[in-house]
């Protein structure tokens, strides 16, 4: 598949990226000015920065595209597991 057709594929189930784009750094510069989120270690805020990934998707594509959905959980899930076992 070229690399033209996977970016109009992903458009319909990941929405236009610049729009997404903007939408996530105005978020994120508002975020790190966030004193608990300074102090947070590297995963959760990596967590934090692809669960907004992934809600842009739904906000901006295709908010019934499951994966989307699970991509969520499964951040929360890496997290959760390692808060679980420090």
């Amino acid at each position: 598949m070229e690399v033209d057709q996977i970016l109009e594929d992903r458009e319909v189930t990941h929405g236009d990226f610049e729009m997404k784009a903007m939408w996530i750094q105005e978020i994120m510069e508002n975020l790190v000015g966030l004193y608990s989120y300074q102090k947070m270690e590297a995963d959760k805020k990596e967590a934090i920065h692809m669960i907004l990934v992934k809600l842009s998707r739904i906000l901006y594509g295709n908010h019934d595209h499951k994966d989307h959905w699970d991509d969520i959980a499964g951040y929360a899930q890496l997290v959760s597991e390692r808060l679980k076992n420090k």
